[in-house]
């Protein structure tokens, strides 16, 4: 581990993260110590290159270990290119892209002069008449109706939910963050509402706050396999070794149940 993490320009967390997640398996030597395989270097690869675009090691831990869900058994890793775009995960294969957090596929763009139109490359022969005022538009419309359905049912707990990660993707935090807490208010303890809540404290660089946060989803739900593993990262960064430990190994038997 020591050996890759220095070749690689890795963390020592990261490297254990992605084992931890199953992402990469590398045997063991004689001595117990770790041996990875080409595959596994290929995976470690993409995550130094997340490392590189400055994306918090939470972030980059949860989106491969999604990412390693999301994957038939057929496509081979080393056909893959992980990258990173603004602050967000993005997988490559071949002409597909897709955000492996949410599993939002992305579209590219070409503009034909001089009109000026927009059509889809991956989708040839649909053009899309005024694509960008309509693209402009619908977060925001969208945010409209889900506070229109708040305001109908103060306790309508989905309407919180997805106006709150809608504004986050957005990278508008602060509304993201009125919209949960407005949300846990009206509706009392949620656990996906505390989940998302933390998931965005945490890319406010507030990990104390997203520490509690976590602790409060896990009183709620005791089996959030995903909260268990975010805050064993958070407890490893801020000197919890043992509470870290313990989360860590309810993650592992959460996931072989």
């Amino acid at each position: 581990m020591q050996d890759v993490g220095r070749l690689l320009g890795l963390p020592r967390s990261i490297v254990r993260g992605l084992i931890d997640a199953g992402f990469v398996s590398p045997s063991r030597g004689s001595r117990r110590e770790y041996r990875f395989s080409f595959q596994d270097l290929v995976v470690l690869r993409a995550a130094q290159a997340l490392v590189a675009a400055k994306l918090p090691t939470t972030r980059i831990l949860r989106s491969l270990r999604r990412l390693r869900t999301q994957l038939p058994p057929e496509v081979p890793l080393s056909g893959l290119r992980v990258e990173a775009m603004g602050d967000a995960v993005v997988v490559r294969n071949g002409a597909h892209a897709w955000q492996p957090d949410d599993g939002q596929y992305l579209l590219r763009f070409q503009v034909e002069a001089p009109q000026g139109r927009l059509s889809f490359l991956d989708l040839p022969g649909q053009p899309v008449e005024s694509a960008r005022t309509l693209f402009e538009r619908a977060p925001e419309k969208a945010c409209e109706l889900y506070r229109q359905a708040i305001a109908a049912d103060r306790a309508y707990v989905d309407a919180y939910i997805n106006l709150g990660r809608l504004l986050h993707e957005r990278d508008r935090y602060a509304d993201a963050e009125a919209a949960y807490r407005a949300g846990l208010l009206h509706v009392s303890r949620d656990e996906t509402l505390l989940f998302n809540l933390a998931l965005l404290l945490e890319d406010m660089k507030r990990p104390r706050e997203a520490l509690q946060m976590y602790r409060r989803t896990l009183e709620v739900d005791p089996n959030n396999a995903q909260a268990h593993y975010n805050l064993a990262l958070l407890c490893e960064a801020a000197g919890l070794a043992q509470e870290a430990i313990r989360h860590f190994a309810a993650f592992r038997r959460l996931r072989k149940e």
